[in-house]
């Protein structure tokens, strides 16, 4: 496992944190200049590393310990963020038939709360958020086997090995419905993009356990204003253009 700082951090998560904003951030660029989307491939880094976040999170709690103070705190500034980053996502993909990606990691939370404290709250809360994700899954980005993928890197951080392909193959199959892949059938870019997604939750995986002693700009609570604030930008940008 990563190492923590002397201050309580974990360096490498920061890390994942940073790469999954700037790889978001990235993708997000097409908007102003469609010209560029090639860096829709690098994009598909993005939600993998964001799952992961999560993952590591619920993999550093007790188990059996699902209602907390840091939870209850947890789950608030997700569900305010999935709403808060409605509108600005909408102005921005305007023609976009998903919610923004905050209800996505929201339901894998839950999903993967449910996995990690199991008993019969955990099974109930799992089960219900599943059956959340099936229900609105055209509308939910990535999908259901989005929803799912924070909870098979929780897999994968308990037991490494083989286990790390499951959430390989579950990104894979989460972007096999976005509409890229339809466009542009069998062709190099296809291959990149189906490549980048089944190699991003194991380049995160990787980094979050190898060695180091390094110092980095931690990511904190602002981290949550990335999303809709960039975002926001992007359409402003775009709009005074």
């Amino acid at each position: 496992m990563a190492r923590v700082s002397r201050h309580g951090r974990d360096a490498n998560l920061d890390l994942i944190k940073w790469l999954a904003m700037l790889t978001m951030l990235l993708d997000h660029l097409r908007n102003l200049w469609p010209e560029i989307e090639w860096l829709f491939i690098a994009g598909r880094l993005a939600f993998p590393l964001f799952c992961l976040g999560i993952a590591a999170n619920v993999a550093r709690s007790q188990s059996g310990a699902l209602y907390t103070d840091d939870n209850v705190r947890y789950l608030g500034w997700m569900v305010a963020f999935a709403l808060i980053s409605e509108l600005p996502y909408r102005l921005l993909s305007s023609d976009s038939s998903t919610l923004n990606v905050m209800p996505s990691l929201l339901l894998g939370l839950l999903i993967a709360w449910g996995a990690h404290h199991r008993g019969r709250a955990g099974f109930v809360l799992a089960l219900a958020s599943v059956s959340v994700a099936v229900l609105i899954q055209e509308r939910l980005m990535y999908g259901v086997f989005g929803a799912l993928l924070p909870t098979a890197l929780l897999l994968a951080i308990q037991r490494p090995g083989f286990a790390w392909l499951l959430p390989a193959a579950l990104c894979v199959l989460a972007n096999s419905r976005n509409r890229w892949l339809a466009e542009w059938e069998l062709q190099p870019h296809t291959l990149l993009i189906v490549l980048t997604a089944f190699a991003a939750p194991l380049l995160g995986l990787w980094l979050l356990r190898r060695p180091g002693n390094f110092r980095i700009w931690p990511v904190k609570r602002w981290g949550y204003w990335f999303y809709p604030g960039h975002l926001a930008l992007l359409h402003l940008i775009r709009s005074l253009g």
